[in-house]
């Protein structure tokens, strides 16, 4: 045996020797051994663990590699024998998220059952060597990435650091890809020990902070300078939408500086200044209300601002904050978010990488995906009836609801100690409740957008059992998914560097051409979608055509209806295919803005899974606003 090794050897170092020989002295002239090796390819005979001795050969673009036989150069057919579709020759560096030296060892013959059949043609079965890793990614069934290892030896330790090297090199010339990161972790300490060698791998430096207490992120973001965010390029969260919510607000609370949205008081205003707004009452059908003049357009001009009392919109902070310190453009394109799941819905993982799989969410952050993610801003004026106008701002990712939603997740307090499973405990006892709520919701509809509803408004959801059951129309899905047009055709808002003001609808060239429509009577629940909100109950999520980065809101009005009904409308939420929105019972709505005034003693809302107390509330959405490490769920 020792004589076949040395023979192997000899054979390896001459077919090695004019490849690597001539390349590295190409590679010492300087420190310019990146470009050269990613300019011109560079080949070597190596050892490739568990398939046999190989040509590896370092592209432009990746790697790939062959047997060096002439007779037989694709690895896929030997001799004529097919060696089937899953032998892998090739890697692209766009799927490469690391390379590292590892100790001497084996390195194995193949386990292949056809190339099987040819190792005795090579010469070569289990030998000893000098090895190197190559770390990379493969795709598998329902969205997710795995991880994929393909390891080479050589008897000679330089030729195995000289291609580390160079794959190091070339991988540093990849566009995006974080170095180092701020990550914060609260339940998913062992999600992030199964996840933490991948950033090791693709040597990203990571601050790990692990939250003890409820609101400790919010209050770490928040005490962070700005100086020291931007010497990170991204924050990641391990965990749920409830947590990403908390690290949210804490970025943003005291960073971005905009106008709020109007208050329903605000729009009052409007309306007796302007002309009657558009509305209908379900509590009984009637016609709409002619407009005699167009309202004017949503915070469209620093005149309409004044018009409508927005002197909440000013650019001062009672935070401490100096104007030096706020100084923190948005979007903020260097410094992304990420999101390793380890909640017990993961909405905004599931709508941005298509599976639930920490893997998949930390192979997408080391190898520097992106998207842009719109933000709700969600503003309670006053928290009960009877209380003093005091706006309190938060920002939402996901999902803001009133009514069933807001109660479910009131009620889910009471039963924290039984885990996820409190939600289906809690969702349970409030179906059956079967509560309604009378309120008023005004909402700004864009001339750009037509009504999607088909129900003619001011109908009686009940009048008609055949009426109500179902709309025979239904709209077109435009689905969100990676590199979607819709997201990509507009871009997102963008603030003055002079002056930290951000007017929302500013993508729409400076002003919003539409009208206010006003919405009052009792319902089930009051919602907006800022995403669709897929998971593993709702595979569509509650508005299957809602997409990440669009600039609107999805406004879901369910008004009150016999309970079977409602329960037809929640089986068709839990279908995949299913038409949730398809009852006249509800009505959905795209619009950058609304406001909402509860007309009972009782008003809570559920923001990405938090409780929210508020009486009087007003909401808008900013288009793009951060960025996330992730590619969108696959087509």
């Amino acid at each position: 045996m020792e004589g076949e090794d040395s023979r192997l050897v000899e054979k390896t170092e001459e077919r090695t020797s004019a490849t690597t020989t001539s390349d590295a002295s190409a590679s010492a002239d300087g420190d310019s051994d990146g470009e050269q090796a990613s300019s011109s390819a560079s080949t070597s005979t190596l050892f490739m663990d568990n398939v046999g001795e190989v040509v590896l050969t370092l592209g432009s673009d990746g790697l790939s590699w062959k047997f060096p036989d002439s007779d037989y150069k694709d690895l896929s057919s030997c001799f004529g024998i097919k060696l089937g579709g899953d032998v892998v020759t090739e890697i692209k560096f766009s799927e490469i998220y690391g390379v590292e030296l590892i100790s001497y060892g084996v390195i194995r013959g193949s386990n292949h059952p056809n190339i099987g059949k040819l190792i005795s043609l090579h010469g070569h079965g289990d030998t000893q060597m000098y090895r190197f890793t190559v770390h990379g990614i493969k795709k598998s069934q329902h969205s997710q990435l795995c991880l994929a290892t393909y390891t080479f030896g050589h008897k000679d330790s330089e030729i195995c650091h000289m291609w580390t090297d160079w794959i190091d090199a070339s991988l540093k010339m990849e566009v995006d890809r974080p170095k180092n990161l701020l990550s914060g972790k609260k339940h998913g300490c062992r999600t992030w020990e199964n996840v933490a060698p991948v950033f090791s791998r693709a040597k990203v430096a990571t601050k790990v902070i692990v939250t003890e207490r409820a609101g400790q992120a919010f209050d770490a973001m928040i005490s962070s300078s700005n100086e020291e965010l931007r010497s990170y390029d991204g924050v990641i969260i391990v965990g749920g939408d409830g947590f990403f919510n908390e690290v949210l607000n804490g970025f943003l609370l005291f960073r971005l500086r905009a106008p709020h949205p109007p208050s329903p008081s605000d729009i009052l205003h409007l309306t007796r200044s302007n002309g009657p707004v558009l509305g209908h009452d379900t509590r009984e059908a009637t016609s709409e209300t002619p407009e005699t003049e167009a309202a004017s357009p949503l915070l469209s001009s620093s005149s309409t601002h004044k018009a409508i009392g927005l002197a909440n919109s000013s650019t001062e902070n009672d935070s401490g904050y100096t104007d030096e310190e706020l100084d923190f453009p948005f979007p903020r394109e260097h410094l992304r978010f990420g999101i390793i799941p380890a909640g017990s819905t993961d909405a905004i993982v599931m709508c941005t990488t298509g599976t639930r799989d920490p893997i998949t969410s930390a192979l997408q952050i080391v190898l520097g995906k992106r998207i842009s993610l719109d933000i709700a801003q969600v503003v309670r004026w006053k928290t009960t009836f009877t209380a003093d106008v005091d706006p309190c701002v938060r920002y939402a990712a996901s999902f803001a609801g009133y009514g069933f939603y807001g109660d479910v997740i009131t009620e889910s307090e009471n039963y924290r100690w039984m885990g996820p499973k409190r939600y289906d405990y809690a969702g349970t006892k409030v179906f059956l409740r079967h509560r309604s709520y009378e309120a008023e919701v005004a909402y700004f509809e864009s001339e750009s957008e037509n009504p999607e509803s088909p129900v003619e408004r001011g109908s009686n959801p009940c009048s008609s059992w055949m009426k109500s059951m179902c709309c025979s129309e239904k709209p077109q899905r435009v689905i969100c998914r990676a590199n979607c047009g819709v997201c990509s055709n507009s871009k997102p808002v963008h603030m003055s560097k002079t002056r930290q003001r951000l007017t929302p609808y500013s993508w729409r060239g400076g002003g919003v051409g539409g009208r206010w429509q006003k919405c009052a009577g009792r319902f089930l629940s009051v919602g907006a979608a800022i995403i669709s909100n897929r998971n593993e109950k709702a595979p569509d999520g509650l508005v299957a055509e809602a997409h990440l980065s669009d600039g609107f809101l999805h406004l879901l009005l369910i008004k009150d209806c016999p309970r079977a009904l409602y329960l037809w409308h929640l089986t068709q939420l839990a279908k995949k295919g299913g038409e949730p929105l398809n009852f006249s019972f509800v009505e959905h709505h795209k619009t950058p803005a609304f406001t909402f005034t509860s007309m009972g003693k009782e008003s809570v809302w559920n923001l990405d899974g938090e409780p929210f107390p508020a009486h009087q509330l007003s909401a808008q959405v900013f288009r793009g606003l951060i960025s996330l490490f992730a590619s969108g769920p696959p087509v």
